[in-house]
């Protein structure tokens, strides 16, 4: 039953101005529900009809859906961070350049000068084979002369508008830049797509192995890159517990906010929740690999130990009491 006494819904001017948001309020008014999106419709048949003879696989249904969360996305959910960008100075010789593209397995890459921080433009291995091919060569190598444009975007930017600017402008590289101009990370065409039609591996991928592996003591191996919800749902348990703790992703980026700083190799780091973070592997600027050490079962807590001690301590105290007690009752009828 809708309340009478509520306060008016709107003005006379605002109505003149926006006579729908009027409709709106009045219907939730009077009790109607708003009618559901057309991306919400779809979903919500996606779900129903999954498993409906006839109807479309669990595969395509999944594609479906993430073309529907797609639009969610934004450039910094889908970019690689900066820490693992792979790019070569302006001043590297072709053979470095080559090299750098045998190791990493990339066609295409970013080209800077002195730091990532200046970026020039990205070289594609294509343009490298084509000036191999052009002999006698005019004039020396130069990578500046050869790079060619890469766009910049900002971190905030919708997933799905750098999609469409790549398709538009032909170029299939992205750097992302923060609000100070620096080099936040990188994103490529591959990267956009994924979330979509998933991880697409092709011949020159070396496979990787799992982000988080139990091992047979117990504890557990990590890639510092893993999802920090990855391991809450292995373990059962709750991770972060404030709203700072909430905006970070990775199980680096938790164990860096516990200590403060990049850990060095060999540390361990407590959490408050009882396990602890062997640092496996770093570099001075970031955290590679740990190993999460688990509390033994049959391992009390500190805080079960204190307790214990307390205990303890408590019934040694009372006999002796009451010795004491017995004996000046004991003197005191003596003298009576």
């Amino acid at each position: 039953m809708a309340d009478l006494s509520s306060p008016p819904l709107s003005t006379p001017a605002n109505d003149e101005v926006n006579p729908v948001g009027f409709r709106e309020r009045f219907k939730r008014w009077i009790g109607i529900k708003p009618a559901l999106t057309l991306h919400q419709r779809i979903a919500a048949q996606l779900r129903i009809r999954g498993g409906s003879k006839g109807e479309m696989s669990t595969e395509e249904r999944h594609m479906l859906m993430n073309v529907l969360n797609f639009g969610e996305l934004r450039v910094d959910d889908v970019m690689v961070p900066r820490a693992d960008i792979i790019a070569v100075d302006v001043k590297s010789s072709l053979e470095e350049i080559m090299t750098e593209c045998r190791k990493s397995s990339h066609s295409r890459m970013p080209v800077f000068r002195d730091t990532l921080d200046e970026p020039v433009g990205m070289v594609h291995i294509k343009d490298m084979l084509a000036w191999i091919g052009q002999e006698p060569h005019a004039e020396p190598f130069s990578l500046a002369k050869m790079s060619r444009e890469v766009l910049f975007v900002p971190p905030s930017m919708p997933a799905l508008d750098l999609l469409l600017k790549m398709q538009s402008s032909r170029r299939h590289l992205a750097l992302v830049i923060d609000e100070y101009g620096g080099t936040d990370g990188l994103v490529s065409i591959e990267d956009l797509i994924e979330p979509i039609v998933g991880e697409i591996e092709d011949e020159h991928d070396v496979k990787e192995g799992p982000a988080l592996k139990r091992r047979s003591d117990g504890n557990v191996n990590a890639d510092a890159r893993a999802h920090i919800e990855e391991l809450e749902e292995m373990l059962g348990m709750k991770l972060r517990d404030n709203t700072e703790e909430d905006e970070i992703e990775t199980l680096g980026g938790l164990v860096f906010s516990l200590v403060g700083r990049v850990p060095q190799r060999g540390e361990l780091i407590a959490h408050p929740v009882g396990i602890e973070f062997e640092v496996k592997d770093a570099d001075p600027r970031r955290i590679k690999q740990l190993v999460v050490h688990l509390p033994l079962k049959n391992e009390p807590s500190k805080l079960s130990e204190l307790k214990s001690l307390v205990n303890a301590k408590s019934t040694t105290q009372k006999p002796s009491q009451y010795v004491k007690s017995d004996k000046v009752k004991a003197d005191t009828s003596g003298d009576m």
